[in-house]
């Protein structure tokens, strides 16, 4: 509570400085506060089973155009979820921004990761419906390893005629790291290996969207090509370069909006502790599908189902499936103040557990309820 107070100080000082003072230099934030309650097992490491407040969040950004052509930012965060986070401020993203034409341009620096429809903007809670986006492909415990990478990247549009539509592309490559106050480190902290160094690697990829002739439906492509490693005192871990790629769609058309997502993620890791080596083997294959609809100018409804499996394992126990129903519920007080509400129908403990917060075991389902208010500007 002490964190969201002062989240809540500075950002409200700073959206109130007058507009004239910052000529050329645009502010963005926002802060919000979640409560989560799930009827069996505790969630993303907090005691949900009891009810939990553990989720506090505030993202400050600022951007500054230097020419016509440049334009420099950077992204602060805070967050606190259950056992993960803390009271330290990170550097989500901060980089430079080269547009020669509307057909190429280049960005350097710490990055956005472009991968399916929402990864580049899951660090945005303000512009979505859902209080969690589909944990099969956007974990919010492990947000930050997949929305940036350090490097640079190329990007465009290619126009295709006015019956073809138009084609945007991005490619990338540089340095992906597993940050120490995430959920993978978690886990492999509960597995007995505390790292003091972020585990890291090289990775390249790209994303190809077609904004179709039909107006409103996008389709697109996202490849990805990554490997982890790092030590720590007593072990080490190894992810050895992988290919993970997600096709999607979308369409909008006035108040209603519909989406879909497909990944698919083989990897192996290898976790060395002392004189043991570990092997876990992952073949991930997640969708999800998901609708909504504005009601009014305030209130936004909707619903999603997400599917996770681990092919490399047997699919039939609990542990190596995830399977999710959602409603979502959203409404806008105002331009700043927002709240929203959902019912997760959760099947399956392949995602979002952790042994350290259920030492003793994992009942298959559990119904969870997750809310979230919310000031932007």
């Amino acid at each position: 509570m002490r964190l969201l107070a002062s989240i809540i100080i500075v950002f409200t000082a700073v959206a109130s400085l007058p507009a004239q003072d910052f000529a050329g230099i645009q502010f963005h934030g926002f802060v919000t506060q979640g409560f989560v309650f799930s009827s069996h097992n505790n969630y993303l490491t907090m005691q949900t089973s009891s009810g939990s407040l553990q989720w506090t969040e505030g993202v400050f950004s600022v951007s500054d155009t230097i020419s016509d052509n440049l334009r420099v930012g950077i992204q602060l965060h805070m967050f606190q979820l259950g056992q993960l986070g803390g009271p330290n401020i990170r550097v989500d993203w901060a980089s430079g921004d080269y547009r020669i034409n509307d057909y190429l341009g280049f960005r350097g620096g710490k990055v956005k990761t472009v991968m399916g429809l929402f990864n580049d903007s899951q660090d945005v809670d303000a512009i979505f419906l859902w209080t969690l986006l589909p944990q099969c492909s956007y974990p919010v415990d492990n947000e930050g390893f997949f929305l940036s990478h350090l490097g640079g990247e190329a990007y465009g549009y290619i126009p295709l005629g006015k019956r073809s539509g138009k084609l945007r592309y991005v490619g990338y490559a540089g340095y992906s790291y597993l940050p120490l106050d995430e959920g993978y480190i978690k886990q492999i902290s509960d597995a007995g290996l505390t790292f003091t160094n972020e585990p890291s690697g090289k990775t390249y990829g790209g994303d190809l969207r077609w904004e179709t002739p039909l107006k409103g439906l996008l389709v697109g492509y996202s490849p990805m090509v990554l490997g982890l490693s790092g030590t720590a005192p007593g072990g080490s871990l190894l992810v050895p370069t992988f290919f993970m790629s997600a096709s999607y769609a979308q369409f909008t058309r006035g108040k209603f909006y519909l989406g879909t997502e497909y990944d698919k993620a083989p990897y192996n890791e290898f976790l060395t502790l002392g004189q043991q080596q570990i092997y876990f083997p992952t073949d991930a294959r997640a969708w999800y599908v998901m609708g909504s609809y504005r009601l009014t100018k305030r209130f936004q409804a909707g619903s999603y189902y997400s599917h996770y499996i681990n092919k490399a394992l047997d699919t039939s126990l609990p542990a190596n499936y995830s399977k999710d129903f959602v409603l979502s519920e959203r409404y806008d007080f105002n331009s700043y103040f927002y709240a929203k509400i959902e019912d997760h129908f959760l099947h399956g403990t392949g995602l979002g557990y952790y042994q350290s917060t259920n030492p003793n075991g994992l009942q298959t389902n559990s119904n969870i309820l997750a809310a979230k208010i919310g000031f932007s500007f």
